[in-house]
């Protein structure tokens, strides 16, 4: 059973070295000949059939997009990216990174689930420590749930977004001014990302705003629930001027859909609000009421953030397209960076070490790794939703008419969190 399931899974890994892909525009060819000197391997783990397809899609965007960039310039090697259908589940991503291995990859890419994210770290640490040469590295791009750069740290792990408490405390950044705010209600999904949110947010509260009531806190399955309309009726009975969540994919979607069909008017504080269908289901009822935190978003109003949207609109013209990811920009340039500092496409253990002090930027957003807990330091922007051609909405979320507004940036130096990560290095 196990075998068939490896063989279904290596047959239906897509290549991406000049084969179309079925759901987004057809990708050139973006590395050389399998097998070519320096040639870097890359797997992408993650969910491209199911209910979170969209977000699978779009990560395999941006990947796609940054290895063409690495590729066409002289960067002393070359990324061939693979990708495997994790459909959503653990154990399918875990047989899919036996494929990956057994395909010769040396770094896996996953990150739209922090309790698949926790297997994958379990499993690489297990066959790193069996199987020295055939090592890989694990590229985590949105995985954020905080224990993984913590007690769960590992040397071959390496994570390029906020983490939770990050995202949290950029937020209540905002929320600290918000004085009309006398209740919240605070709703995630019920796996260990969701469950942490909630967790973060009781205490930023109580530390920071104590005057504020939680008055509902709900935790409900991932990607099953198909009607929000009985979650979005007892927000509005309770009275909560703002809810907390850090739901993402069809969960945040259908989750503010509902909210808007059953008249809420209050706040939404997200991870995730600021693309992939959120603003379309809004509507006007979100403009000044969603806000989002990102490590980047489209209308940050300096010259290079512009070109920067303008390239990926350029390579990705049609509007469904959009959600564009700065920090996967950023990781695989640092990867890029790290093999060619490393000398070798295949000595993990030398790129690790060279990831570990890697330094880049790209159209002006610097990124820093820090090699205490493999935790990415950069700026964090945080957005209001609001229709575009206001003051400060140049761009638009897919197409839908609505972008986020520029309210806050929070520098890298105080976005930072501290870490109880203790690395064994090999």
């Amino acid at each position: 059973m196990q075998s068939s399931r490896r063989l279904a899974l290596r047959a239906g890994a897509s290549s991406l070295l000049g084969a179309g892909l079925a759901s987004m525009a057809a990708l050139p060819a973006i590395a050389a000949g399998t097998g070519s000197p320096g040639v870097l391997k890359m797997a992408l783990v993650e969910s491209m059939s199911g209910p979170f397809a969209n977000t699978g899609e779009a990560v395999l965007r941006n990947i796609a997009w940054a290895a063409e960039r690495v590729n066409q310039r002289d960067a002393g090697v070359k990324l061939q990216l693979q990708r495997y259908d994790s459909k959503g589940q653990n154990e399918e991503a875990l047989s899919a990174l036996r494929a990956a291995i057994d395909d010769g990859a040396r770094v896996i890419l996953q990150g739209n689930s922090s309790a698949t994210a926790s297997a994958l770290i379990d499993a690489i640490n297990k066959h790193n420590e069996r199987e020295p040469d055939k090592r890989v590295l694990f590229l985590n791009y949105s995985a954020v749930e905080p224990s993984l750069t913590n007690e769960k740290c590992s040397f071959w792990h390496f994570r390029f977004d906020a983490h939770a408490n990050m995202r949290m405390a950029a937020l209540m950044d905002v929320i600290r001014g918000d004085q009309a705010l006398k209740g919240v209600y605070l709703i995630g999904q019920d796996y260990s990302f969701g469950q942490a949110v909630l967790r973060e947010a009781e205490q930023q509260l109580a530390a920071q705003r104590p005057d504020v009531k939680i008055v509902g806190r709900e935790l409900h399955p991932i990607g099953r629930v198909k009607d929000f309309a009985p979650y979005a009726v007892k927000i509005k009975a309770s009275g909560a001027q703002a809810v907390i969540t850090g739901n993402w994919g069809n969960d945040l979607t259908l989750l503010v859909k509902a909210a808007r069909d059953v008249g809420y008017d209050g706040t939404f504080y997200t991870f995730y609000g600021n693309a992939l269908g959120a603003p379309a289901a809004l509507g006007d009822a979100g403009v000044g009421k969603v806000i989002a935190v990102a490590d980047w978003l489209p209308n940050v109003q300096t010259a290079q953030s512009e070109a920067f949207y303008q390239s990926f609109r350029a390579r990705f013209p049609k509007p469904q397209d959009d959600y564009v990811h700065m920090r996967m920009q950023l990781m695989i340039e640092a990867l890029a960076q790290a093999a060619q500092k490393a000398g070798s496409t295949t000595d993990v253990v030398a790129i690790a070490r060279a990831l570990e002090q890697a330094d880049v930027t790209l159209y002006g957003q610097r990124g820093v790794m820090r090699a205490a807990d493999h935790q990415f330091q950069q700026n964090l922007a945080v957005g209001v939703m609001e229709r575009v051609g206001s003051p400060g909405v140049k761009f638009d979320v897919e197409g839908s008419g609505y972008g986020f507004r520029v309210i806050r940036i929070i520098p890298a130096d105080r976005a930072q969190q501290p870490t109880t990560c203790r690395m064994v290095r090999p």
